[in-house]
């Protein structure tokens, strides 16, 4: 209703020339011809300053084109004359979100939550807007200080996330061993105690938390802040912020996008209240489970292009190749179709074995990515399939820096024995038992050092 209203706004009571170009522009937007309707808004700006209806146009064929950091400011000028405005604060929060600044996208959605309490949309987004800016704290303490133990503790927090108990017990261990003084290890200990069945040794851990010294507000200003209960500062995090700052940051914004979340969960069913179950049964990987949100969602919302595209994404996680070949085929047909849905349907006909009518959906998605290795790998196995094995081998070998477990080097030395080429298939698949010994040492290595064991 925004845009429909936007759109006849903007020139009313001025030339007829004028009328005549935004009457343009506006077909062109329904069109969906967002690119062609900027430079049009653009001189009309330009030619009526201070006119919002123009600059909140601009702003939405800008968004609509993807032109993001330009929108924003365009969406600021028009929240600014109309600060009430809950629909251009939520549009500019989303612009925000989109380019990664997820301070201020927070900031305009705690204002949208406090405007509208019973509304689901705000809520999740609050959610996500804390949540991403958890996972940019962690991305830039794994890129400063990828080997710290506050690294090893928030890895751990993402395996109990995902259930993976030993793997976490592992993590929390090791960053115990750096900082035995860190407030809420122990007390996480504990709850992997507790879901393993060890309620002895969980107790021993939350007595040692609880014995734990208060921390120095002068030197741990962050941990202080978060062991007291208060809200960490979250906005303007330094660039060269330390890695202890950047752990509390993450642990603080994980907390109140909990909260967020935890409030969304209060009000009726919604389709944000299905995406969110989605997206955590999706990190869980149980994939069955996130179809069925998914199918809520859709139930409620109908034929949205997102849900579909997500329920394709968990049909195929969850192994059900026909369903999602057939929920891929449908976004397709409807040309509303990436690299990633063509992907899926090829990839889907492959693992159905019929890989000659996975060939074009493969190449197609090559040539909307071409850096797309998965697309690669799967297109390799197809023609190697059908007997192609030249052609098989360029693209097995795009698809090397995908093959953690050995299958891709299997695959490409038996292309290279078939096409002839017996020494490139001898080094290639050499190279696959070195992998294939590594992943068992290491296997068995975190298999003797994450057996959860009781507290030293």
């Amino acid at each position: 209703m925004l845009a429909l209203f936007c759109f006849a706004a903007g020139v009313r009571g001025q030339s007829d020339e004028r009328a005549k170009v935004a009457e343009h522009a506006r077909e062109l937007m329904a069109a969906g011809k967002y690119e062609s309707a900027i430079p049009i808004y653009q001189k009309l700006v330009q030619a009526l300053p201070g006119n919002v209806g123009l600059v909140m146009n601009l702003a939405l064929a800008e968004r609509m084109a993807g032109r993001d950091r330009e929108a924003i400011p365009q969406f600021e000028t028009v929240l600014k004359a109309q600060p009430k405005n809950l629909q251009v604060r939520e549009m500019l929060s989303g612009a925000l979100m989109d380019v990664g600044r997820f301070e201020q996208a927070a900031s305009h959605l705690r204002e949208l939550t406090a405007m509208l309490p019973d509304n689901p949309h705000a809520w999740y987004g609050l959610g996500m807007s804390y949540q991403s800016m958890a996972q940019a704290a962690f991305e830039r303490l794994q890129k400063s200080e990828a080997a710290s133990p506050y690294m090893a503790a928030l890895v751990a927090d993402a395996q109990v996330k995902r259930k993976q108990y030993r793997s976490a017990f592992l993590f929390y261990n090791k960053a115990l061993k750096e900082l035995p003084n860190l407030h809420g290890i122990h007390a996480a200990l504990a709850e992997v105690y507790r879901k393993t069945g060890h309620a002895e040794w969980a107790a021993q851990e939350d007595a040692e938390e609880a014995a734990l010294p208060a921390p120095d507000c002068k030197t741990h200003a962050a941990e202080c802040e978060f062991v007291a209960g208060h809200d960490v500062q979250l906005m303007n995090l330094p660039r060269a912020a330390p890695g202890e700052v950047l752990y509390w940051h993450a642990k603080a914004a994980n907390e109140l996008a909990l909260q967020a979340f935890f409030r969304l969960g209060q009000l009726p069913e919604s389709v944000e209240l299905h995406q969110l179950k989605a997206e955590i049964a999706r990190g869980q990987g149980q994939h069955m489970e996130a179809v069925r949100e998914w199918r809520a969602a859709l139930a409620l919302k109908p034929g949205n292009p997102s849900l579909e595209r997500e329920l394709a994404v968990s049909l195929f996680m969850a192994g059900d190749y026909q369903s999602a070949l057939d929920a891929a085929e449908k976004i397709l047909q409807a040309h509303l179709g990436s690299a990633e849905i063509e992907f899926m349907a090829g990839d889907s006909l492959l693992r159905l074995e019929r890989p000659e009518q996975a060939i074009p959906y493969l190449r197609a998605a090559l040539a909307a990515d071409p850096k797309m290795s998965a697309a690669d790998a799967s297109l390799g196995l197809a023609l190697s399939r059908l007997g192609k094995n030249a052609e098989a081998i360029p693209h097995l070998r795009s698809a090397l820096e995908l093959d953690d477990d050995g299958s891709i080097h299997f695959q490409l030395a038996n292309s290279y024995r078939a096409a002839g080429d017996g020494e490139k298939a001898r080094a290639v698949m050499a190279k696959y038992q070195e992998i294939v010994k590594r992943n068992q040492e290491q296997k068995e290595e975190v298999a003797r050092e994450a057996q959860i064991s009781p507290p030293k």
